[in-house]
């Protein structure tokens, strides 16, 4: 009988990772899930609570593990937590724990836009995290995800606070594209990634076959709900994201927002030979509702 799976999975409390563990559950792969706060735990999964993930007292729980999952990131910067400690210095102790155990693949979720001549911090720090990944001679896979969307991602519950407040506000004009890709093919492509050896030691944009415009994407989870969109002069809006942090929208946001990235989803396609969901198709039924 084949010894079963097992993968590692920092992060394991955030929207991403509560999918993944789920869905690899069901898969009956052996799961050691990591995570700073409690969470509720699936069949087939070890919970480990760990506030600084230090390497003494993980080591000996993941050791020869078949891969890591490192899913820990921040898309926004506060004076308590920053894109270089988070996001880099993380991720590249994660990538020394995972060298020590002796973990035999390394999957990274990066972010579409993220090159070696970016200027935003954001990409930055996440290209940083990248490097130290490939660095690490461990078998890897990079995945650059757009927005990842299902019923409990960010964007879904600020739209759905925003509908209570009938106000949603849109930077700038709202014609700029994303290229958001469902959770479930999220997951299915993560796991594909550890067990298919095309995706061996590659960088792959994570986005889906449809672009659309965010005020588009807006209109059609509303579909017929007379929630009021709140355009806001997009200087207006990088001025209210600097000097307030309350603001819906932090500066990272907006540039990413305005920077209009767009994914190679046909590569990803061609690599995967996946049928990818309809996040159009997904809005226009109220399923992300």
């Amino acid at each position: 009988m084949d010894k079963p799976i097992q993968i590692v999975i920092t992060g394991a409390s955030g929207f991403v990772a509560k999918n993944l563990r789920k869905y690899l559950s069901e898969k009956n792969v052996h799961l050691i899930s990591i995570s700073r706060k409690n969470f509720k735990s699936f069949k087939n999964e070890t919970k480990v609570i760990s506030k600084n993930y230090d390497e003494k007292s993980l080591l000996p729980k993941i050791k020869n593990s078949d891969a890591l999952i490192h899913l820990i990131g921040i898309g926004k910067q506060s004076t308590k937590t920053d894109y270089e400690s988070i996001n880099f210095q993380l991720t590249q102790k994660i990538v020394n724990l995972s060298k020590n155990a002796k973990i035999k693949k390394l999957v990274y979720t990066s972010g579409l836009g993220v090159s070696s001549n970016t200027s935003i911090g954001y990409f930055i720090s996440k290209f940083k995290a990248e490097t130290s990944v490939i660095d690490s001679q461990i078998n890897y896979t990079i995945f650059r995800p757009s927005y990842i969307v299902g019923k409990d991602d960010l964007f879904t519950k600020y739209l759905k606070k925003s509908i209570k407040k009938n106000k949603i506000i849109i930077p700038g004009s709202g014609k700029y594209s994303i290229q958001p890709i469902s959770i479930d093919d999220v997951t299915k492509l993560i796991f594909q990634s550890i067990v298919n050896k095309k995706f061996n030691n590659k960088i792959t944009d994570l986005v889906g076959s449809e672009k659309i415009s965010f005020e588009k994407y807006v209109q059609l989870f509303l579909q017929k709900r007379k929630t009021k969109l709140c355009y806001i002069d997009i200087e207006k809006a990088y001025h209210l994201a600097i000097s307030n942090p309350k603001f819906d929208y932090g500066v990272d946001d907006l540039n990413i927002l305005v920077g209009n990235f767009i994914g190679d989803h046909k590569k990803l396609k061609n690599l995967s030979k996946t049928n990818f969901q309809s996040v159009k198709e997904l809005l226009k039924t109220g399923a992300l509702f």
